[in-house]
């Protein structure tokens, strides 16, 4: 038998059922879209979240009467007798003051002295180590926190800021994993609910069928072959309207807005690719769900 003999009955069958089956397209649609916004979301807060980790510093913010000898002494002290420093990096508290009043010129032209301090910036070796770094050069004790040289005044860190950055993307990521295996999960069930009305308004005919010799598969496949259908259609109209959204909002901004252009995501080409066979691979399980628990010929 031909596949086309398949094919004809499984679209005669999705007319007769056409709600359900616009059902289980729509489901299967929407469960697309979520997916493929899903994708580059996860992917630039991955990336926005390594971006982060990967600019903790430790700041070591100078007494203000440090003299140049102060200054060699920590850096030396930085550079040669701490661990687990990967860069160290010396602001003075001139360069400071000329870079907060670039950012800020109405405020700081108000003050009539400079009260930054010197301070160096130091890049951990990896971002896990910013605590073990700071305990290093300042380290807690039972009297209170004591710095390594009298020329530090304190040492700080953005950890707080950091831990703050990260458990948001981590929140973001964690709702839309949840939003996406429920939509996948309706998904199967709508397309396994609509082979299963399909099932039941050929009852009559499958019976027939099997008395005359038809083998389990041959009746098995027009079923197969429906929800394949039901998820190539969804998920071709989810990825005509990425596409769409792409070329009419996204590349527009991309050009003005680099915040849209920094994070690196998928390309368009995979992410279509996954879609699609995603959304044949929901409609399958849906369809094989119905055949295995309903079909009993």
């Amino acid at each position: 038998m031909k596949i086309g003999f398949f094919v004809r009955e499984s679209l005669r069958t999705m007319r007769r059922n056409a709600v359900p089956s616009f059902a289980a397209m729509a489901s299967v649609l929407v469960t697309m879209l979520v997916l493929g916004v899903f994708i580059p979301i996860v992917q630039a807060t991955n990336g926005a979240a390594n971006d982060v980790r990967g600019r903790v510093l430790v700041d070591v913010y100078l007494k203000t009467g440090a003299q140049p000898n102060d200054v060699e002494r920590v850096r030396f002290l930085l550079t040669h007798s701490t661990r687990h420093v990967k860069k160290v990096e010396y602001v003075s508290k001139d360069q400071a003051f000329a870079e907060q009043r670039k950012r800020n010129p109405e405020a700081y032209a108000l003050l009539g002295s400079n009260p930054l301090p010197d301070t160096f910036r130091i890049t951990p070796d990896r971002p896990d180590n910013v605590e073990t770094l700071r305990q290093e050069l300042a380290p807690t004790t039972r009297s209170g926190t004591r710095v390594v040289d009298p020329a530090i005044d304190q040492v700080k860190d953005q950890k707080e800021d950091t831990k703050k950055i990260l458990s948001a993307t981590r929140v973001v990521k964690l709702t839309m994993a949840v939003l996406a295996g429920l939509l996948i999960l309706a998904s199967v069930l709508l397309v396994s609910n609509t082979i299963r009305l399909s099932l039941f308004a050929r009852r009559r005919e499958v019976e027939v069928m099997k008395l005359v010799g038809a083998t389990d598969w041959f009746i098995r496949w027009p079923f197969v072959i429906e929800g394949i259908c039901l998820g190539a259609l969804g998920g071709g109209m989810a990825i005509l309207l990425l596409a769409i959204g792409k070329i009419a909002f996204i590349d527009p901004l991309t050009s003005d807005f680099s915040l849209i252009a920094a994070p690196s995501t998928i390309n368009f080409g995979l992410l279509i690719a996954i879609l699609m066979a995603s959304a044949i691979g929901v409609a399958s399980a849906g369809s094989g769900l119905s055949l295995r628990r309903f079909l009993r010929v």
